[in-house]
Order: C-alpha cells, then structure tokens, then sequence
C-alpha cells in the first residue's frame, strides 16, 4: 500500500457579504478529480462547514456548452443545489476566469452566474429556476410546529411552500421582535415538514433593523442555523412578488443571519409575467478569508 498522500487546494470564502467573517462560509475545492463520492463526503465532515463545493474541471469546449461541474455537500448529504454555494463558487472561479459570466453544471442541471459591480466591489447575481408554488399552510399547524403563537404569524399573505431547487416553507411574522424571539427545536419542525412537501422553513418579518433592508430572515435548521441562504431568497422573492410583498422586477435586499453576529446582505429581485413568477435572480459579494491544502 502506497504512503503517498493526495493534496487538494481548497479556498474558503464568506458569501453574501464584503465584510470577511460574516455572512455564509463555504468550502470550495478547485479541483476535485479523482475524489470517490466517499472521499468527499468525508472532506465535506472535515471541513464543518454548511456546505462545501467540489470542481471538477473539464476541457473548454465541454465548459462552454454544459458549465464547469460542480457538487455540493453538506456534512452529512450531497445536495442537488444551493445557493450560497453557487455564489461562492462562481466567485471563487471568476479568480482566475474574469469572464462576464460562469455557468455552473449542478445536479439541478445549469446554473448561470453574472458578474458585474455593486458598492465598487465584485458582485455576483445567479439566475434560479422559475418557482413552483406549493400547498398553503394553516398558521395553527405552524404555530405549534415552529413554537409561535397565531398572532406572531402575518395573516395578509399565505405561509406557502415555494421551491428553486429547493422547497422552504415561507413563514410571513408580524414584527421583528417575533423573529428575534424564534427558538423552535428541529424536531418539532421537522414532524411537520415530514408530512409536507416543504423541507425547511424560512422565517420572514418586513420590520427590519437595516432600514434599507426589505425583510430580514432567520432559517433554522438541524445543524442550527443558516446566516444566509440563498436557495432560500429565491422562493422567498418569488412569494414576495406574488402577494404584494416585494414589487416586480425590483431588486431587493434580505438581511439573514443578524441574529448570530454573521449579517448576510441577499440581493434578490423577481418578475411577474401574466400569472406566473419568472426570472428570479439572487446575487451577493463573496470575500475569501482562507486558502490552503488538504492532503490526505
């Protein structure tokens, strides 16, 4: 049996944020061929982080036609998309590709990512899916599921299951004093989403600290909490636009992650066309704050 260790570059990088140790951190191994699904798994754990990201570089051609290919994992699961790590990514690529876009080849299939400026740095906004709207749920059954009484819970818009790729359960509080207070535990949570077609929720209040933020949001989850989650500001743009909430084809700013000392600033915009929510857009500045190698 060989002693030779394999190295592996990886870059660690903040998402949705310019300020390095806020917003969401991310993993991003820059070339990951000859890693088994295991062997990333297993980096993924190493790594402890929420999700970390594997490219596996192909030849231009390929590249143009199909995207860089990429995979996602979180400590415990490979997922078929999320956002902040295909910001991240996407960012962490355009370091040395300064090309106007990067396509990304995800299980979800391509994902594009633009490039432009916002505040005179780096900016970048990712193209999702076009949403699908879900079931309605009752604010009584999410009451008890999440911790909160009935009148924590807004009743001027639905609490709807939207997805992008992914499907959160977008829960509308009254204030953000609702928000703050939030301390659910994951299992009663996840009793409820188990029997519906939601696999998280994501908490809204339209009462922010920020004044020029829109909505500011929390997502608890079974690893705690998510200081930004942008697989969660496309549905929840989406619903915005839909009810009355956001007004299409404007971009807004969520803030998330406030309440962990991580702020995360989401820009995130959607259109209305006819009866249907369409080109929902989800962008943020990426800071890198780590680069090194794993060998193993």
């Amino acid at each position: 049996m060989s002693n030779q260790k394999r190295h592996f570059s990886f870059v660690q990088a903040d998402v949705f944020t310019a300020v390095p140790l806020e917003g969401n951190q991310l993993a991003v191994f820059t070339d990951a061929r000859g890693l088994s699904d295991s062997e990333m798994q297993a980096l993924a754990r190493e790594m402890n982080l929420s999700e970390t990201t594997f490219v596996f570089p192909r030849d231009a051609v390929t590249e143009q036609e199909h995207g860089v290919r990429v995979r996602i994992f979180t400590v415990d699961e490979e997922l078929p998309f999320a956002g902040h790590p295909t910001l991240g990514t996407a960012m962490v690529l355009r370091r040395d590709n300064p090309a106007e876009q990067i396509t990304l080849d995800l299980n979800i299939g391509k994902i594009p990512v633009r490039f432009s400026s916002k505040e005179g740095l780096p900016f970048g906004v990712m193209t999702q899916r076009d949403p699908q709207f879900g079931e309605t749920h009752s604010r009584e059954a999410i009451a008890r599921a999440a911790g909160l009484s009935m009148e924590q819970i807004s009743d001027d818009a639905p609490i709807q299951t939207v997805s992008t790729g992914n499907a959160f359960a977008i829960v509308p509080l009254r204030s953000l004093d609702a928000l703050r207070r939030l301390a659910p535990t994951w299992a009663a949570m996840n009793e409820y989403l188990s029997r519906s077609d939601a696999k998280f929720f994501y908490f809204v209040s339209r009462e922010t600290v920020n004044p020029g933020a829109k909505l500011q949001a929390r997502m608890i989850f079974y690893n705690g909490e998510d200081p930004a989650t942008g697989s969660a500001a496309g549905p929840c743009i989406a619903w915005a636009v839909k009810y009355g909430v956001a007004p299409s084809g404007q971009q807004i700013l969520i803030e998330q992650g406030v309440e962990m000392k991580r702020r995360s600033r989401i820009f995130a915009c959607a259109s209305l066309s006819g009866n249907q929510i369409v080109n929902v857009q989800v962008g943020g500045h990426v800071v890198e704050v780590v680069r090194g190698e794993l060998f193993f």
